[in-house]
């Protein structure tokens, strides 16, 4: 088991629940857009946001941000230590360093000082698209090993001056690279695990590749937060973080959806109704199951085995509530209505 670290109120490692993650897209230093944004992060599902920290001014906004928002809060620091310097000052929760572009042993070891007073942790994030060439093979190639050496070179720097509070990130854009170089890297110390994928790409690409990367990861106990990184709104990261933990059985926020993939025998427009059913109820945070299905070949045993499911017949369905009908021959335009006043009539937070 990894040894727990401590980020404001939040638990990671040590057994704790895995922690959702992602990080603002505003610039920092306006204070007004960031929090905005920092409040729909957590109204997803965020528990731990980090900022960019490219200045003093990003450094120096983080005392208002912390100010207006309940989650810890991440400085994410490269190429200035005296950017860390001031992100503590200014009452950062924790540091992020990348020992890839601050290098200088008396400089980290600074930090790890000024970070040990406040009792503020430092995940050391190695990323492969800024990896020391002291850390590549002989044609500059990336590897797995490479790529945890450049973590436990500050890790160690770290640990040698006292500091133990400590968070390790691996990440590269590479699945297998990913996967391989954390599978090591567990086998190196217990130091909790921040998963991801980074530069994942948009959307539709990064979500399925930070799903099999961390997913794999997770199913072999692997990682104890992690941040799905897509380019475009941070809030589908935090989404998808919450849909991956429930797929691997971890962790599930909201409802999960059972929905058939359609066919010839389908007599309803599963794919809509679902859209709109999910629609209606994004607000849920209840950990509930529901299923929409077109026919009665898995529909009967998938609505039985749901809290609440949708059953198609020709133009028509059936609503379930846990495992026995609730209401029967309800016509298909009816169908989304009646199933969501189901939900909300038993559902706390519906």
């Amino acid at each position: 088991m990894t040894r727990t670290v401590r980020v404001g109120g939040v638990a990671i490692g040590g057994g704790n629940p895995v922690v959702v993650q992602s990080m603002t897209s505003t610039p920092t230093a306006d204070v007004p857009a960031t929090v905005d944004q920092i409040h729909r992060l957590q109204a997803a599902g965020c528990e731990l946001v980090r900022v960019a920290v490219p200045d003093i001014a990003a450094a120096h906004a983080i005392r208002r941000i912390r100010e207006e928002v309940t989650i810890p809060v991440v400085a994410d620091i490269h190429y200035d230590h005296r950017l860390a310097l001031a992100a503590l000052a200014a009452g950062a929760d924790k540091l992020r360093l990348n020992p890839g572009n601050i290098r200088d042993p008396a400089q980290i070891v600074a930090i790890a000082r000024a970070a040990g007073e406040r009792g503020v942790p430092i995940r050391v994030g190695v990323n492969a698209g800024s990896v020391d060439e002291r850390f590549r093979g002989a044609r500059g190639e990336i590897t797995p090993e490479g790529l945890v050496d450049a973590a436990l070179w500050e890790v160690e720097l770290l640990e040698r001056t006292g500091f133990h509070d400590i968070v390790v990130a691996i990440k590269a854009h590479r699945v297998p690279l990913t996967v391989e170089a954390n599978r090591l890297l567990r086998e190196k110390g217990d130091w909790p695990v921040h998963l991801g994928i980074t530069e994942a790409g948009t959307e539709w690409e990064g979500a399925i590749r930070s799903a099999v990367g961390i997913g794999i990861l997770l199913a072999e106990g692997i990682g104890d937060t992690l941040r799905v990184s897509l380019a475009g709104d941070p809030v589908r990261e935090v989404e998808a973080a919450w849909e991956i933990l429930a797929a691997v059985g971890l962790r599930q926020r909201g409802p999960s959806y059972v929905v058939c993939p359609t066919c010839g025998r389908t007599g309803i427009d599963v794919p809509s109704i679902a859209a709109e059913v999910r629609r209606r109820l994004a607000a849920v945070t209840a950990p509930i199951s529901l299923a929409v299905m077109g026919c009665p070949v898995n529909g009967i045993g998938e609505a039985q085995r749901a809290d609440f499911a949708i059953l198609g017949g020709k133009g028509f369905g059936t609503l379930y509530a846990h495992g026995k009908v609730a209401r029967a021959k309800v016509p298909e335009e009816k169908l989304v209505e009646e199933l969501v006043a189901l939900v909300r009539e038993e559902v706390v937070g519906g």
